[in-house]
């Protein structure tokens, strides 16, 4: 399950004028998908600090970056369990071991901003992007605390620039968040095209699939809105949010049969959840 709840991200203001659209989901998949690059054994890494790519391997690594990778991956593990003073700790042990190595400020401006600290996130991401230019994963980043910051142009100029670096591995999280980000600012046009590319790249992610089959069916596109979220609740990943919103999708273009199989799920699995509630009061457009 990975109903995640969120409240920071996108403001309260934009969730209500997304209607009921699940921005949970979309907040924390967009504002910490950074951290699956952050910190991790990998065996080798691409350099994009010059405008050619170069294969780096961690052998060619200084002492001083095995060091400071090491701080790095305590401090995302860290950060990954909610141990906020202990990661910010690791993080500044990397950032102090070696300051030319962009990532531990990258970490440390996502942990400030879970701080609510943006004034700091802010210069950590900019130092990050002022030691390595091309940083991607920093410009996805800056572009999230921009969102949070209600500056929307400014958060789409930097998640374009992050798109734009060669071989960034994370694209898809970063169209992602940029349709999050439309979707505060009511652009559910834009937003629509934004998932469209994220779910391109890749189709396996269920918080692209469910908010893009939300964001069809608010508008009327039931039958592209039950392509995707049939896509979900016919796996593993379904949730109470998903089950219930395929119920209003098969309710709306009356399959009765498939609308039963669905509150079934919903019934067995999320016995408790408000979702369930809803559909036994008949409160399809909740």
């Amino acid at each position: 399950m990975f109903s995640l709840r969120l409240t920071s991200g996108v403001s309260s203001r934009a969730r209500r004028g997304a209607g009921a659209l699940a921005l949970s989901w979309l907040a924390a998949a967009a504002a910490f998908g950074a951290l699956a690059g952050l910190g991790g054994c990998a065996s080798s890494s691409t350099s994009l600090s010059s405008g050619v790519e170069e294969l780096h391997t961690t052998s060619d690594d200084t002492d001083a970056r095995r060091r400071a990778r090491t701080h790095l991956a305590l401090a995302t593990g860290y950060f990954q369990d909610d141990k906020i003073s202990v990661a910010l700790d690791e993080a500044k042990k990397a950032m102090q071991g070696d300051p030319s190595f962009s990532e531990p400020y990258d970490l440390g401006g996502l942990i400030y901003m879970r701080m609510n600290d943006l004034a700091l996130a802010q210069a950590h991401f900019e130092k990050a992007l002022s030691v390595n230019p091309r940083d991607a994963s920093a410009m996805h980043n800056m572009g999230w605390l921009k969102c949070r910051q209600k500056q929307y142009a400014e958060a789409t100029s930097w998640f374009q620039r992050a798109i734009a670096v060669p071989g960034y591995p994370g694209k898809a999280r970063t169209w992602l968040a940029q349709g999050a980000c439309e979707i505060a600012s009511g652009e559910h046009a834009k937003a629509e095209q934004s998932l469209i590319q994220s779910f391109d790249l890749d189709p396996s992610n269920p918080v692209t699939g469910y908010n893009l089959a939300k964001l069809l069916y608010e508008r009327g596109d039931l039958q592209r809105a039950q392509f995707y979220i049939r896509r979900i609740n016919n796996s593993e990943q379904a949730n109470a949010e998903s089950l219930w919103l395929g119920i209003k999708v098969e309710h709306k273009l009356s399959n009765t049969e498939a609308v039963e199989q669905l509150a079934l799920q919903l019934r067995r699995r999320f016995s408790e959840s408000k979702q369930l509630a809803s559909y036994e009061r008949g409160a399809f457009d909740d």
